[in-house]
Parts: structure tokens; C-alpha cells; sequence
């Protein structure tokens, strides 16, 4: 009997510990990633200083251009916002054509490629031949075909002039860095090369270029350095003897 009254106490304990227990609560709901703002190009448009410096970190090291708006003010618009919203970061120089040209402009991320195509800027009146180290938006051939795509004079190019390529920038320092970006795989699949193809870098964006030639340059960063931006205006101290207001 005496067990049976301790086995009864015991289960009765259970019951009342189980019913002070509080539920477990359901896990909190993950947040939705944040969609990427350069999936729409529409956000950037942004009008250029007359005059702009960039600076561009790369694998092999660092090179500077100078933008002069009036030389080309669409291209240079378009390259100030594709600057300022990081669209050229962590990209390739993925053609480098010896004594020719640099070609670069294709962001990492294959869906930002796609997104930023289907936003064209419209041309700009060649002002400024294609010398050796201008900085210059590529085309189709077609009218306002200019998206991101960009290359760099490695020589006097003025023939280009003729075929629209407006120049709107030029490399003014680093130009040893320029010429000795990773040109071993030699020019691109279209053009005849055994170099990477621009279909595939447009379809999987860098890992393509990764794991397929992995020895290519890339940009860390690309950065407006000139005009610098303005600094944020200093806080006034308050009076001696005054206690800040605070939100109530």
C-alpha cells in the first residue's frame, strides 16, 4: 500500500512540473535576403563631376584614370555609376589582346550581367580620339549599344574613332600595371582564341572564369578617390552646464 501512495506522489509531481513547464517556443522566421540593388540599373543614375579619378585595385596592382566628362558625358555617367554602386568589383580583364586592347566591364555575378544589358546607354559623339591609354565603352556596331563593357587603349586606335568608340577617360598612373595584366590565354573564343568565351562569362559569370583560367587579373575594388567625398558636418558640443535633449 505504502508503495503504491509513493508511486501515485511521484506521478502526480510529474504532472504538476509538466504543467508549470512553459512551451517551447517556434523558431523565429528567417529574414528574407535583401534583394541585390544592382539587379536594378534604374537605381544608378547618378550625373558625373566634370572631372573624376578612379582608382583600381587589382590583382597585379594598382592603376588610376582620370574621367573628363566632356569628352563623352553619357559613358561618363555610366562608368561613374557602375563605380559608385560596385559593380566592377571582384571582375576579370578577360581579354587582353597585346598591343591592342584591354576588355573588361562584366560584373561577377552573371544575373547582374543580364540585368545591366538590357540597360543601354545611348552614344556619345566621338570628342576624344582613341589614343594609347584611353579609357573606352564597347559596342555591338549598333546604334546606343553601349552597356558595361569596357576597354582600354593599349596603342594609338584612332581607326576606332571612325566606328564611334567615344573615348571618355585615360590611365594616368599605373600604367606598367596596365600592360602587364595576365595575357597567357590569349585572345577570347570569338575572336578566334583559345582564350575564355564571352557567351559563358554572360551564362555563369566569374566561377567560369575561375576554374577555366584561373591565372586572369581581376578587380578588387574600383574606387572614386577625386573629388573625395564631403565629410559628414562635425557635432556641436554642447553649451557647459546643458544636458543634451534626448528623444523621449
Amino acid at each position: 500500500m505504502g508503495s503504491m501512495k509513493a508511486l501515485l506522489t511521484l506521478v502526480l509531481c510529474s504532472v504538476a512540473a509538466l504543467a508549470q513547464t512553459p512551451p517551447a517556443k517556434a523558431p523565429a522566421p528567417k529574414a528574407a535576403p535583401r534583394p541585390n540593388p544592382l539587379l536594378n540599373p534604374a537605381n544608378f543614375r547618378s550625373i558625373a563631376p566634370p572631372l573624376y579619378r578612379v582608382k583600381f585595385t587589382t590583382t597585379h596592382g594598382d592603376f588610376v584614370v582620370e574621367v573628363n566628362r566632356e569628352w563623352a558625358p553619357v559613358g561618363a555617367d555610366r562608368f561613374y555609376n557602375m563605380v559608385r554602386s560596385r559593380y566592377l568589383n571582384d571582375s576579370s580583364f578577360y581579354r587582353i589582346a597585346p598591343n591592342f586592347i584591354v576588355q573588361f566591364g562584366m560584373a561577377a555575378d552573371p544575373r547582374v550581367n543580364a540585368a545591366w544589358d538590357k540597360a543601354p546607354i545611348k552614344d556619345d559623339p566621338v570628342k576624344h580620339s582613341n589614343a594609347k591609354g584611353t579609357l573606352v565603352f564597347a559596342a555591338t556596331g549598333a546604334p546606343n549599344s553601349r552597356t558595361t563593357q569596357l576597354f582600354i587603349n593599349l596603342r594609338d586606335n584612332s581607326p576606332l574613332d571612325g566606328q564611334g568608340f567615344a573615348a571618355f577617360g585615360m590611365v594616368t598612373e599605373g600604367w606598367d600595371i596596365v600592360q602587364g595584366l595576365y595575357s597567357g590565354y590569349g585572345e577570347m573564343q570569338e575572336q578566334g582564341g583559345h582564350g575564355p568565351s564571352q557567351t559563358m562569362i554572360e551564362k555563369m559569370g566569374k566561377p567560369y572564369l575561375d576554374k577555366n583560367f584561373p591565372k586572369l587579373d581581376s578587380v578588387k575594388t574600383a574606387t572614386v578617390i577625386f573629388p573625395e567625398p564631403a565629410a559628414p558636418p562635425a557635432k556641436k558640443a554642447a553649451p557647459a552646464g546643458t544636458t543634451p535633449a534626448r528623444k523621449q
